[in-house]
């Protein structure tokens, strides 16, 4: 299928249009490199529950597999950093991680994807392709790495320079030959910041993550927590993910607020104590707020026993 540079500007040109903050391209072959690292990681149990990651390995390291004919991975970012609010800027409540702050990023940006496809069908008729967002067995931060949209810090996330961490990632994987970018350089250099802050020491090693004890793993993917370990691990006044590895990376000093109408703060965001109680005592309160919002994934009794062991770990003086 041939392709020029042309192809590959207008493809960056339409994502920048549709509000992507970077847009790649990386050849689709097989991720012999990360291979090992993921055998590894799965041996030593740091997946925990999430036996999906051991699914389908082949096709977690050959998008070739999983999308037949494949030649191109199209890696895009899309910022979620919101303005900040004065419930989120300390632990004074039960903290929500920003991701899931509004609705749900699945729908919302694979409904870009899909137009982006759209729009290369008109330069490529026969342009087959599919649309990943955070979903089947697609090595996101390897492939986005590889695109040169940015380079995975040492907490396991992707970091584009002047930019920070504070976006999600997404993939179009088709038939379309375009011309790789080149991956960029490692930019975190001696900083241990965010493994030093760690509130349950889960990034045992710079880009391994202890998925166990950590507070993002516990309070969305662990069906069994808090019922479970919860006296054994603490995830202080977090009531559903985590971002303290995110805030105190100094390159997130750069985040800008996105512009996405649909990731305007939800109710709850801005809730004082008073407010997140009267949800534990009335989880009816709660229940339409989660409607296509990231935070269902948790369920509405894992999430209040979550908010209740959040407002447990509140210093009393903001609890009256």
């Amino acid at each position: 299928m041939p392709s020029s540079l042309s192809t590959e500007h207008q493809i960056k040109a339409w994502a920048q249009e549709m509000g992507f903050l970077a847009c790649g391209f990386a050849k689709a072959e097989r991720l012999n490199d990360n291979e090992a690292q993921l055998d590894q990681w799965l041996a030593k149990g740091f997946h925990g529950n999430m036996g999906y990651m051991e699914n389908h390995k082949a096709m977690r390291l050959d998008p070739t597999l999983l999308v037949p004919g494949a030649k191109s991975v199209i890696c895009l970012a899309y910022n979620y950093f919101p303005e900040t609010t004065p419930f989120q800027t300390n632990s004074s409540t039960p903290q929500i991680a920003k991701y899931a702050w509004g609705d749900d990023y699945h729908h919302v940006i694979k409904d870009k994807l899909f137009k982006l496809i759209d729009r290369i069908k008109t330069l490529h008729p026969a342009f087959e392709a599919k649309a990943f967002v955070d979903s089947a067995p697609v090595m996101e931060r390897q492939w986005a790495q590889r695109a040169g949209l940015g380079w995975i810090g040492k907490n396991s996330l992707l970091l584009r320079k002047g930019v920070g961490s504070f976006f999600f990632l997404a993939e179009i994987i088709g038939n379309l030959d375009l011309t790789p970018d080149e991956p960029l350089t490692d930019h975190c250099g001696d900083c241990t910041a965010c493994i030093d802050a760690c509130p349950t020491q889960a990034i045992v090693q710079p880009q391994v993550i202890d998925s166990t004890r950590c507070i993002s793993y516990l309070t969305i993917e662990d069906k069994t927590w808090p019922e479970e370990r919860a006296s054994e691990i603490s995830t202080g006044s977090w009531a559903y993910g985590c971002d303290v590895c995110q805030d105190v990376c100094p390159w997130n000093r750069f985040s800008t607020p996105h512009k996405e109408p649909q990731f305007v703060p939800r109710e709850f965001v801005h809730w004082d104590t008073e407010q997140w109680k009267e949800a534990v005592r009335e989880p009816a309160r709660i229940k339409p707020l989660l409607k296509k919002s990231p935070i269902q994934r948790a369920g509405l009794k894992k999430l209040v026993g979550q908010i209740e062991l959040a407002l447990n770990a509140l210093p009393k003086a903001t609890q009256s």
